[in-house]
């Protein structure tokens, strides 16, 4: 396909850069990526990170200035989809327009899942504030400054980098979470203990596996009440309990929809001409079993990738270990592969990085594999997951065996 109009709705990580690809791989036809958000195209992990600790330096945008119009992109911004007839094959926008498209593809990424405990607290944006948006960003920094009472509700992985940031930046913090342990959902226990410990010893106040019971406003400030009956108070409340993925105008064309937009290997819906890819995707595995979201910028790319190509008939790359990593307290977390690995094997010590831990199945195969302030090793530890490579514990702990080398005993 060479010719012909393709629409990209959302214009985040995965809608920007499908859009570029189409014109990577040759793609002379007209192109459409419509986002509803002013901004152009950014990326979301510096949002907790660098727009809050550099806000007058931090680079957020995906593609320089002028590249959509350079690769003849047709970037809408500013403009909401509100109808999608499959059957047509038609996109009908806010402002009343329709777009008639060959292949579509869906990147409309996640919204954040609501606290209505925490939502009735005050207007929007008062004193009660999540974060998703480069927007949502921008609003949290008046909140987050020396000496200010924030309450973060939830340990995920963006509570605990919004931790980092907020006492980077002076301000007093507390984490609830209602699970017992923080970024329970990503890592194993061993790493979110330390992680925690990291935490409390630059003075962030950790409560966990205690849900909330009640919040209140009281003479100026926030009042949380967890079940145990302990009382939190603070200036500002920042939550964030996870997302759900956007799958309106999917539900509403009658695109099998399961915790996502439904895809296969190739990115491909229920509908032969509708693709997905993204944090609104949900994928069946190979052995084609429960379809599967990837919350991660890794996996928007390498599916954005995968979409564009499979529209143009040109074969996808090869599926590496997924990947996501996060910065928070002066380290740099990356993880590959499996995280529910039964057993984990130190490579160095978590309390004086650079640290690697190794996942091992019942086997004793790699599976999956963390690195703290040692990301030069990821590629290496990507390529010998990917072979699930039986090597010696003491192999693996010894830091004098060089972990590109036995990647290319296997390879």
């Amino acid at each position: 396909m060479n010719a012909g109009t393709i629409v990209i709705v959302g214009a985040g990580q995965a809608g920007a850069l499908a859009a570029a690809e189409l014109r990577q791989q040759g793609y002379a036809g007209r192109v459409v990526l419509i986002g509803e958000e002013a901004h152009a195209p950014y990326e979301r992990p510096p949002l907790s990170k660098d727009v809050l600790l550099h806000p007058q330096t931090a680079r957020w945008a995906i593609h320089g200035e002028g590249f959509y119009a350079e690769q003849n992109i047709e970037l809408m911004l500013g403009v909401a989809v509100t109808a999608l007839d499959a059957q047509a094959r038609s996109v009908t926008l806010a402002t009343g327009e329709s777009i008639v498209f060959d292949e579509l593809l869906l990147a409309t990424g996640a919204r954040v899942r609501r606290l209505p405990m925490l939502d009735a607290l005050g207007g929007p944006h008062e004193c009660v504030h999540t974060l998703r948006t480069l927007d949502d960003a921008q609003r949290l920094l008046p909140v987050l400054q020396a000496g200010k009472r924030v309450l973060l509700v939830g340990a995920g992985v963006i509570g605990l980098e919004l931790a980092s940031s907020a006492v980077d930046l002076g301000a007093q913090v507390t984490v609830i979470e209602q699970a017992e342990r923080a970024m329970a959902r990503c890592a194993p226990p061993l790493l979110t203990a330390h992680l925690c410990d990291v935490h409390r010893a630059r003075g962030v106040a950790l409560h966990l596996g205690t849900p909330l019971a009640s919040a209140t406003r009281e003479n100026g400030e926030i009042v949380l009440t967890l079940e145990d009956g302990t009382r939190l108070a603070g200036d500002a409340v920042i939550y964030g309990i996870g997302v759900e993925p956007e799958t309106t105008l999917a539900r509403a064309a009658g695109l099998h929809v399961d915790n996502g937009i439904v895809i296969d290997a190739l990115c491909r819906t229920s509908h032969a001409h509708i693709y997905a890819a993204g944090d609104a995707a949900s994928q069946r595995d190979a052995a084609g079993g429960r379809p599967r979201r990837r919350e991660t910028w890794e996996n928007a790319n390498r599916q954005a990738q995968t979409a564009a190509r499979t529209m143009l008939g040109v074969a996808a790359e090869a599926h590496e270990a997924d990947w996501f990593w996060t910065d928070q307290c002066g380290l740099n977390i990356q993880f590959a592969g499996e995280m529910a690995a039964p057993e984990w094997l130190a490579r160095g010590s978590l309390e004086a990085p650079p640290c690697v831990l190794f996942g091992l199945d019942g086997e004793g195969a790699l599976v999956g594999a963390i690195t703290v302030n040692q990301g030069r090793d990821m590629r290496s530890l990507k390529a010998l997951i990917g072979k699930r490579a039986r090597i010696a514990r003491e192999t693996l702990a010894d830091p004098a065996q060089n972990l590109r080398n036995l990647a290319r005993e296997f390879a």
